[in-house]
């Protein structure tokens, strides 16, 4: 089956990759097959990674996401850290994008809310969004209790206008290392420099974001580090 063509092309950032939000039953089951041929002291571990793809995958289709990354990236002490970023689009409100992107930019800039500013993109106004908040973790809850276990993780968001003036494309990033934050937000902003509503293998879009290397210093080439 052919799959069909993208609407909108971006550069996917050092440390990540992409993850297939609609993986076959086959795949999922010889996954869990092999989890479970693991010896004792590696399947404890093997489970937790399998139950967070398995929850990634639920609550990214759960939200129409169309596309999902999956990051890890080395902390200060050495360790890993880990992040994912999603895409999806939303219809605008009274089918106007830019008109309610520009409002919502507008009132951000003249607003002292922190967390909240615009963004000007190669592709037109945007707007990023940040904050710190509790979501549960995928997996069983603690032992003794009912409720999920929760953690506080660091969400960004940037909203900006697709063609045609009436969708709104999201990029989101939620990261459990709150510590990291500005660091993720760099990467964030820096995956919104790259996209494009231009295919990029089209002769006219050479000199599109999305193709080539991405001039040295600029936003674009944060993301072909591990942290900007």
């Amino acid at each position: 089956m052919t799959e069909p063509k993208p609407d909108f092309w971006y550069l996917i950032p050092h440390g990540y990759v992409p993850l297939d939000l609609n993986p076959p039953l086959e795949q999922i089951e010889s996954l869990v097959q092999q989890v479970l041929s693991l010896p004792d002291e590696q399947r404890d571990r093997a489970e937790r990674v399998l139950r967070f793809y398995t929850g990634i995958i639920t609550s990214m289709n759960a939200q129409d996401a169309r596309v999902c990354l999956f990051g890890m990236h080395p902390d200060d002490q050495g360790g890993p850290t880990f992040s994912v970023v999603t895409f999806s689009t939303v219809q605008a409100s009274g089918g106007h994008a830019k008109l309610v992107i520009a409002g919502m930019a507008g009132t951000a800039a003249d607003s002292s809310e922190e967390g909240l500013r615009p963004l000007e993109l190669p592709v037109g106004l945007g707007l990023l969004a940040e904050e710190k908040r509790s979501m549960p973790v995928p997996g069983p809850p603690p032992e003794g209790s009912d409720d999920p276990r929760v953690e506080t993780v660091w969400q960004g968001t940037v909203a900006l206008t697709c063609p045609g003036n009436s969708d709104i494309l999201v990029l989101q990033m939620v990261t459990p290392a709150v510590d990291l934050a500005d660091h993720y937000r760099d990467i964030l902003i820096g995956v919104a420099h790259t996209v494009s509503f231009t295919d990029p293998s089209l002769p006219e879009s050479a000199g599109d974001a999305t193709d080539g290397d991405p001039e040295p210093g600029s936003v674009a080439a944060m993301v072909r580090s591990d942290f900007g």
